[in-house]
């Protein structure tokens, strides 16, 4: 069912597993993905005497975030224009519920999806797509649109991309929570 029915059961089992309702990272491992953010060729013994930890304090969290799954790809953010990709485009997608986990193999064959999120609300799932120009993107369309379980698509074209993906702020956060506050005398405001 799409709409507003019920969350398809694979997008579900995702928002509901033990690895995404607990929070896994301290404020030690927000400064440290910090660092890494900064400098992502750093060594381990670089990065602890940055933060004024041990090298092995710095690869056992290491190891454990890539074996948990905290720590995604290393691959580095290729601006596609670079590569000639020039658009880039939501594409909402409505599915045949009994087809959703085949649409979205499927789509994660199409070189030029860069990302398929599960969503509640009238659309099933969003595709992000790039494309060298409009034709080619009229050809990625056309070729989601075959995909056998895809009932349609709607097609929203990217003008500008504002604030690109990041988790800097997120981590910074983190981080300063675990750092004292120390409180204004009475009557006077914190800055």
């Amino acid at each position: 069912m799409h709409g507003y029915g019920p969350v398809p059961a694979v997008i579900l089992r995702h928002m509901t597993s033990p690895e995404t309702t607990e929070a896994v990272v301290d404020a030690t491992d927000a400064r440290l993905l910090l660092e890494l953010i900064a400098n992502p060729r750093a060594t381990g013994v670089e990065l602890a005497a940055r933060l004024g930890l041990s090298r092995n304090t710095v690869q056992a969290r290491l190891t454990r975030w890539e074996a948990t799954g905290v720590l995604g790809s290393f691959e580095r953010r290729v601006e596609l224009r670079a590569l000639g990709y020039r658009l880039s485009a939501f594409v909402a997608v409505v599915v045949d519920q009994h087809r959703l986990e085949a649409v979205v193999d499927e789509l994660a064959e199409i070189p030029e999806v860069t990302e398929v999120c599960g969503m509640t609300g009238p659309t099933d799932l969003t595709v992000r797509v790039v494309a060298r120009d409009a034709d080619d993107l009229y050809r990625i369309t056309g070729q989601i649109l075959k995909i056998p379980g895809v009932v349609r698509t709607n097609m929203a074209l990217v003008m500008q991309e504002s604030v690109g993906p990041r988790t800097a702020p997120l981590l910074r956060r983190l981080a300063e929570l675990s750092r004292p506050t120390t409180r204004a005398p009475h009557g006077e405001q914190d800055d």
